[in-house]
């Protein structure tokens, strides 16, 4: 399976005015529209600099409840109907974010409007899905929560349009800060801010839109979200809170089991998540690297993955391992620049292959591990970290190198001259012992506790440990600016922010390769 394709002015007196926003998934997220003012010397500078002030102070973010994480028990035959209306909410978050960016002098001059001509018709439309959905699950018997129908609101903020720092504050309620208080709108320019030759990456038309981008789609990264490693204190912490500590220790089952699957030289992407969105084309609104099963999009049934081919070097393993591409944005345009998923969403740039993936299965220090059964399904991390918060943030970056040393959840490292960022992902590796998927596609897993231990009568089973390497450039910070910055692509909500990192894992062992593990890990044995 192959790709799935689906100016800065020239005066110096000119300043871009950009504009940096969000979409969501599953019904959730923040929209942003951060404006810079386009003070054109020649033409009306005080005009075009009053009406961007205006119109930034009257665009606001737009928060809606994420109905996809609510949903906790969906029979199997509501299942396709309901991933349908949730990507129904994408849809229509998209088209109320379009609607904002495409009304910047309306709002200015009608501060009512975005009440009335966005979030007022967005709240109805939402209502009309999530009662489709209760619909889809009570015509096959499943109880309906009817608190779901509350979540149809969407609320409006101010964006901040002051220099300076967002001093840590809360967003809209969710809980998460800002990245440690960085600087939002006015202190730098999000993604980047620099030329970089005089030509912004992303700077046309953000696929037809009609809105102008700068950077990665004018949504990040930004100078804050990166730091030099060298200079990070030591830490231990990997991950967030107990979530992603590795499983394995000096007892319990010592062996490990690692599969070679190549580094997507084939150039596998695609814009789909069959576990999240299944039948729903560019259900992930960012591209994916696969290594591993070679059939796995959005229509792909259990059936077709089992009996697909694998890039695996042992042809048993058929398992699909996915995760979002990191792009460099040196002002190169990828295939996907005019895309579903790709520049039309705000990521942009040249996608980063892994110089290194290693895929390797640990065990458990309380004991031993049980067989995964066939087509699990676990999703770790959280794509939409940002704006949900951190309960589910599952992020390891760093270097090479500084690895035993420190591990970064909330930015990304700049490496010094030759060392390459290190990206690594603990998967859960604590199962329900019934349930290959749950309905929000995290409860029929889990971590493990401190002591290696599941609770709530879990079984443990085999750990899968991400590694990628990559041999990215390394940006600077110039003036409060990043210039020629990388990033994984996101969800354009959540800005490109590192601690949005997430990896996607479907097991399709054979019976025999993974018995074969199970006694590797249990026996204590480093098998291949």
């Amino acid at each position: 399976m192959g790709r799935n394709t689906r100016k800065r002015r020239s005066s110096m007196a000119t300043k871009a005015m950009a504009a940096s926003a969000a979409l969501a998934l599953g019904g959730g997220g923040l929209i942003w529209a951060n404006f810079y003012a386009s003070a054109d010397d020649s033409n009306n500078s005080g005009q075009n600099s009053t009406y961007a002030a205006t119109a930034a102070a009257q665009v606001a973010t737009i928060s809606c409840p994420d109905v996809g994480q609510k949903l906790t028990n969906v029979p199997d035959r509501a299942k396709q109907g309901v991933a349908t209306e949730l990507a129904n909410l994408d849809k229509q978050i998209t088209e109320a974010y379009a609607r904002l960016a495409s009304t910047r002098q309306a709002q200015a001059g009608d501060s009512g409007f975005v009440q009335n001509a966005i979030t007022g018709p967005l709240k109805e439309k939402r209502a009309a899905t999530i009662d489709r959905i209760r619909i889809d699950i009570q015509r096959v018997g499943g109880q309906f929560n009817n608190q779901l129908s509350q979540l149809a609101a969407c609320t409006t903020q101010q964006a901040n349009t002051n220099a300076g720092q967002n001093n840590g504050g809360q967003q809209n309620g969710g809980g998460q800060q800002q990245n440690g208080g960085q600087q939002q709108n006015g202190g730098q320019q999000q993604n980047g801010g620099q030329n970089n030759g005089g030509q912004q990456n992303g700077g046309q038309n953000n696929g037809g839109n009609g809105q102008q981008q700068n950077g990665q789609g004018g949504n990040g990264p930004v100078a804050a979200d990166f730091v030099d490693i060298t200079k990070v204190q030591g830490n231990a912490q990997l991950g967030v809170g107990q979530n992603g500590l590795p499983a394995n220790g000096n007892s319990g089952s010592r062996g490990t089991f690692t599969s070679n699957c190549g580094t997507n030289q084939n150039k596998n992407h695609n814009t789909d998540n069959v576990i999240v969105a299944p039948g729903v084309a560019n259900g992930a609104h960012h591209l994916h690297d696969y290594v591993g099963n070679q059939n796995n999009d959005a229509f792909a049934s259990d059936q077709e993955l089992a009996g697909a081919g694998t890039s695996c070097q042992n042809q048993g393993d058929k398992s699909s391992y996915f995760w979002p591409v990191i792009r460099v944005q040196d002002g190169t345009q990828d295939f996907d620049q005019n895309n579903d998923g790709g520049g039309k969403e705000g990521n942009v740039g040249k996608i980063l292959l892994p110089a290194q993936a290693q895929l390797k299965f640990v065990g458990n220090k309380k004991g031993n591990v049980v067989a995964m059964p066939t087509a699990l399904r676990i999703i770790t991390g959280d794509a939409k970290a940002f704006v949900n918060g951190k309960a589910n943030a599952n992020v390891n970056w760093s270097c090479t190198g500084f690895e035993n040393k420190v591990q970064l959840k909330d930015q990304y490292p700049i490496c010094p001259q030759g060392s390459q960022v290190v990206r690594t992902t603990n998967f859960q590796s604590c199962w329900d012992g019934k349930n290959i998927d749950s309905a929000n596609h995290r409860t029929h897993v889990a971590f493990a506790q401190a002591d290696g231990s599941c609770a709530n009568g879990f079984k443990a089973i085999p750990q899968l440990q991400v590694r990628l390497v990559y041999n990215v450039p390394a940006p600077k910070l110039q003036n409060g600016t990043v210039v020629n910055p990388y990033a994984v692509d996101t969800f354009p909500e959540n800005l490109h922010k590192p601690i949005t990192d997430h990896n996607d894992f479907i097991n399709f062992f054979s019976t025999n390769l993974m018995n074969k593990m199970v006694n590797c890990i249990n026996s204590g044995q480093k098998c291949k």
